[in-house]
């Protein structure tokens, strides 16, 4: 079998079609292997040799790397990966257990940059979630306790009305338990979290993650960030911690695989001795923080115009 990138498959095509043809244009995350017009010599031997040809998008390559990383420690570039790719592809959707298959990996020019990339892409473990949650004290938490106890890896939230608000969250579903995903999504729906598969959708994971909240006018708001050490649980018992009298307006959790799990919390205090209730609140609360209501980026980005 060959394997090539879905978006620069001018092998497939062309063996599709029973001669080389042209693509309009290729795309060059495995610029490697990415050539709009396949050889005419290449295609005459794929055609002599070749069973079948299988095409893997930029996450299941990204996931190839990481596996290969995993097992024998070596980086390969994107298109270096691209057998590990189609042979986990091929495996997977043809239920095969029990077999030995050989991947021909090759290539390792890796470009240091794109491994954020790589890194951001590799994890097919991890699923994506928008969902609605109604703007009410505790409805955050409630909807937090219908995923633990599963890692969850990103959370994104802001405070848009008094009805209502959209959450975006990652987490990943328990491995032993069969068709745990669909069952986390019957559970939040069930409960009148209203959710939205976002997982294999390529706007949402290449934008959206970044944007998601975006401005809020939140009366009296006041922007911190917190560290705590990142370790199994940790969000959970950060958001335990944080069970308080005010309003969380802004969540903002991307678990990056550091030592420290960092999160962006906006908190509506009210006025006069509430508020010095909040800096009690604050340093009893166990956890290095910095106030960043005055950070000009906050201002910026993250407030309407009409609430500076």
């Amino acid at each position: 079998f060959g394997v090539e990138a879905a978006d620069a498959a001018g092998m497939t095509a062309s063996l599709a079609a029973g001669e080389v043809v042209t693509l309009p244009s290729v795309g060059l995350f495995a610029d490697g292997a990415a050539v709009k017009t396949v050889g005419s010599e290449t295609f005459r031997l794929c055609q002599k040799y070749v069973d079948g040809m299988v095409t893997v998008d930029t996450d299941q390559i990204c996931n190839a790397i990481k596996l290969a990383y995993n097992d024998a420690r070596v980086i390969l570039e994107p298109a270096g990966a691209l057998a590990v790719a189609g042979l986990k592809k091929y495996i997977e959707e043809n239920n095969i257990s029990g077999s030995t298959f050989v991947a021909i990996t090759s290539g390792a020019n890796m470009d240091f940059n794109r491994l954020r990339v790589v890194s951001e892409r590799a994890d097919d473990s991890e699923r994506t979630l928008q969902i609605t949650i109604p703007e009410t004290p505790g409805s955050f938490r409630a909807m937090y306790s219908k995923i633990w106890p599963r890692n969850v890896t990103e959370f994104s939230y802001r405070y848009e009305s008094n009805q209502e608000a959209n959450v975006f969250v990652s987490f990943q579903p328990l491995a032993h338990v069969e068709n745990d995903f669909e069952e986390v999504m019957k559970d939040l729906n069930g409960n009148n979290f209203n959710c939205t598969d976002l997982t294999q959708n390529e706007l949402a994971k290449t934008h959206i993650r970044h944007l998601a909240g975006g401005r809020s006018g939140a009366a009296n708001e006041r922007l911190f960030r917190f560290h705590f050490p990142e370790s199994p649980g940790a969000l959970q018992r950060f958001l335990e911690a944080l069970n308080m009298k005010w309003n969380i307006s802004l969540f903002h959790y991307r678990n990056y695989g550091d030592d420290f799990g960092r999160v962006l919390v906006g908190i509506q205090q009210n006025h006069g001795k509430e508020c010095e209730g909040m800096n009690r609140f604050l340093q009893d609360l166990g956890y290095h923080y910095i106030e960043e209501t005055e950070n000009p980026a906050y201002a910026k980005f993250l407030r309407t115009k009409s609430s500076e």
